[in-house]
């Protein structure tokens, strides 16, 4: 049951970069913004140790202290910021748009959805506590750092031929694990991963755990696990990148918006609102492809401009 019901003009549901940078052009546009950030606010960035692709910060930045700027910069516009998790959302009907959490009600008359998308993992003990130190789910955001080193990519379809192949820029040595020999990729995709000669593929492996310098906590060994078999066998490794999907944050508006087969949200051609009027989506809760913090938070900024123009014709 809901204790209080609060109204607002714009509801902003998540709080990565697109969260966050929606909720900071709505506060200067002063709106009444409501940004519900979610149980463990800040999103994928929260576990990124270092960024060094954002515009801004010449010398880099971590995640987590991008994050916290960027959450101060929305307070400072205005915005109310709330450490809650959406149970319930209802879009149908029109606005006023309703949010009910565990103990509040809110309602709007515009709704941002910034609820992103998490990267599947291996879902083995030890991983947790290596992401970020040399557990990664972006080669984009991470390969940089690997420059000469070896790396492995899990994964066997198109992503992780990409990821494997933009990895050879800087890696080494890449060494691709899949778990069986039959790969989902393309097979452009496949022949260009094998033609490459810093590309090494391994199938029928899964690994079995990772392990780390217990000097700076990092990666520096794994062991792989024969399928065929179960013998197991042990490398030295810098990085792992793991690359066997992401899946969007849309449970709570299943069959509410239209949802593409990956069950993304599915916006207007080049725009970020939904069919439903005052509904906007930004970040990669709605991007499958680029999946970047700066393309995040130039879409949160696009929905903010898209859902005050609305607010204004209506």
């Amino acid at each position: 049951m809901s204790e209080t019901t609060n109204h607002y003009d714009i509801m902003i549901i998540g709080s990565g970069p697109a969260g966050y940078t929606a909720a900071i052009y709505a506060g200067r546009a002063n709106l009444k913004t409501l940004v519900i950030e979610g149980i463990e606010r800040g999103g994928q960035l929260m576990i990124t140790t270092d960024i060094e692709n954002f515009p801004g910060f010449p010398q880099g930045i971590t995640g987590p202290d991008l994050m916290e700027s960027m959450r101060k910069q929305a307070e400072r516009f205005g915005s109310v910021l709330k450490t809650e998790y959406v149970n319930e959302l209802k879009l149908s009907g029109g606005a006023p748009f309703r949010a009910k959490t565990s103990n509040h009600e809110y309602t709007s008359d515009v709704v941002i959805l910034a609820t992103g998308a998490s990267a599947r993992f291996l879902d083995i003990p030890s991983e947790q506590k290596f992401k970020g130190k040399g557990v990664s789910a972006c080669a984009t955001c991470d390969g940089f750092f690997y420059k000469e080193r070896n790396v492995i990519v899990v994964g066997g379809g198109d992503t992780a031929m990409e990821e494997a192949t933009f990895l050879t820029r800087f890696a080494k040595k890449v060494i691709m694990v899949h778990r069986r020999d039959v790969f989902r990729a393309s097979q452009i995709m496949l022949q260009k991963a094998k033609e490459n000669p810093k590309i090494e593929i391994l199938t029928f492996k899964a690994i079995d755990e990772i392990m780390g310098n217990d000097f700076n906590g990092t990666v520096n060994r794994v062991r792989l696990k024969d399928l065929r078999d179960n013998s197991t066998s042990e490398m030295d490794i810098d990085g792992i990148f793991v690359a066997i999907g992401h899946d969007p944050n849309t449970k709570i508006v299943e069959g509410q918006l239209e949802l593409n087969p990956e069950k993304y949200i599915i916006t207007l051609p080049g725009r970020t609102a939904t069919k439903i009027p005052g509904v906007f989506a930004a970040g990669d809760v709605a991007d499958p492809y680029y999946r970047q913090a700066i393309t995040a938070a130039g879409s949160g900024a696009a929905a903010t401009i898209e859902a005050e123009r609305y607010l204004t014709e209506k």
